[in-house]
């Protein structure tokens, strides 16, 4: 897997569970979507990623978005 995949399933993953946690927790876990998709908007732009940054540590290799 590369590194690009790992961040879109990581990010794809984290919205399917503030969603679950929304629907059956608190409403306001609606916050946490809206965080999630203005750091993909903003990592679009500029490149960077936090959760790139982490799974490069763990050593995943690089694709063509996070060079």
């Amino acid at each position: 897997m590369t590194l690009d995949r790992a961040v879109l399933a990581f990010a794809g993953l984290m919205i399917l569970v503030s969603l679950g946690l929304a629907l059956y927790v608190s409403i306001y876990w609606l916050w946490f979507t809206a965080f999630i998709g203005a750091n993909l908007i903003q990592s679009a732009f500029t490149g960077i990623c936090p959760a790139a940054m982490i799974f490069k540590a763990f050593g995943l290799r690089e694709g063509c978005a996070f060079r």
